[in-house]
């Protein structure tokens, strides 16, 4: 559950900031199947994942990662 309210958070983010699924996949150095498989959940994003997408969106961490995976970051 928790994996797939993260991914609709960065699917609401990169939709937000005007990204396709292909242009933030670039953007970010992944494949297009694999964002969309974190976006729906399939699949937790690792600590460089979220590093590259907050970069690229220009949000903070916790806007992205559960408050208990943020701990890791600080």
């Amino acid at each position: 559950m928790e994996s797939r309210n993260n991914g609709r958070k960065i699917r609401a983010y990169r939709k937000l900031k005007g990204y396709t699924q292909e242009e933030f996949a670039k953007e970010i150095g992944m494949s297009v199947s694999v964002l969309g498989e974190v976006e729906r959940g399939n699949r937790l994003a690792t600590d460089s994942m979220i590093e590259k997408m907050t970069s690229v969106l220009q949000v903070p961490k916790h806007d992205l990662i559960p408050d208990e995976r943020l701990s890791i970051w600080r």
